[in-house]
């Protein structure tokens, strides 16, 4: 049996925008990122392996569409009636032409039982020219644009190689609301240097962004990166969470966070083959119930410290 929800989760929210019950199918369009390319910088954030992000049908030889009936095929065994939304994913995937964007976003569009999209991107790639077509785009279909904003902290930002400082979240953030397009954004939990306390000061600060959706993730050390090599080098600059302790920080986080914001998910869970630290061994869906009982254990909910005179 399900614990009760004590926040405001991303099933009821699609519950109220959809007749029907819907689910994300991931696509990887082959973009890169202004991070690894020189545009920004080289090398990408020091935690970050693209190959965490993406299902097996996500294949960048695939197109678009292919992607998508794929996956449509995996979840149909279990929900014949299932409706989707195509799930721009991988890397950043407002960073190209505005004709090749737009070709792909319609293609998704085109796919039947596609009911809307999601775009993950970065909050330095939304220049206005795109921003205009994505306000037509949500205009003709449910759309919501995700920012990976990681942390609002400039000196952890500068600190992981981002790119970008948390101003340029802040204005992305606010230009995109501002055209009626609903907006997400990830956080990172336990980033090197990050305190308990500037954690927990994070719910505040995006409670103050007018954002609909938080993605949260714990941070991961995963082969392959910067971060991973930093950690076998230094690993008394980083605090990894037990489960039950990243529990609490999860908790206490809701806690200060604005009632109204939804929570797509609380963790993320890469490939046992890529994952070094920290193995929890639960699935999110795991996870999430430890949560619900923990609020119920504590008598306690989202938003209950939350103060709006602080917004």
């Amino acid at each position: 049996m399900q614990t009760p929800n004590r926040y405001h989760d991303l099933s009821g929210f699609l519950a109220e925008k959809f007749p029907f019950k819907v689910q994300k199918i991931s696509i990887n369009a082959g973009f890169t990122c202004p991070n690894r390319d020189g545009t920004v910088g080289y090398g990408g954030c020091t935690y970050c392996n693209n190959q965490t992000f993406n299902p097996e049908y996500c294949k960048t030889e695939k197109t678009v569409a292919q992607q998508l009936e794929e996956g449509k095929q995996f979840f149909a065994r279990k929900y014949p009636n299932m409706k989707y939304l195509a799930y721009f994913q991988a890397y950043t995937n407002t960073y190209g032409e505005l004709d090749r964007l737009a070709r792909m976003y319609e293609e998704a569009l085109s796919v039947d039982d596609v009911v809307g999209m999601v775009i993950g991107t970065r909050p330095d790639c939304m220049p206005d020219e795109l921003l205009n077509y994505l306000t037509e785009l949500n205009r003709r279909t449910f759309l919501i644009v995700e920012y990976g904003v990681e942390s609002t902290n400039d000196e952890t930002l500068k600190r992981i190689n981002r790119g970008h400082d948390y101003r340029t979240a802040v204005e992305a953030v606010q230009r995109t609301t501002e055209k009626g397009i609903l907006v997400g954004i990830h956080l990172i939990l336990g980033l090197p240097g990050e305190s308990r306390e500037q954690i927990l000061d994070e719910a505040e600060e995006v409670s103050r962004l007018p954002v609909i959706l938080l993605k949260l993730h714990q941070l991961q050390l995963i082969r392959g990166t910067c971060m991973a090599k930093e950690y076998a080098e230094h690993p008394e600059r980083f605090h990894l969470y037990a489960a039950d302790e990243y529990v609490e920080l999860v908790v206490d986080f809701l806690e200060r966070l604005r009632p109204d914001i939804v929570l797509d998910r609380f963790v993320s869970q890469s490939p046992k083959y890529l994952l070094i630290a920290p193995d929890w061994g639960l699935k999110n869906f795991e996870f999430t119930e430890k949560v619900k009982k923990c609020l119920l254990q504590r008598n306690t909910f989202q938003g209950r410290l939350f103060n709006p005179l602080s917004c």
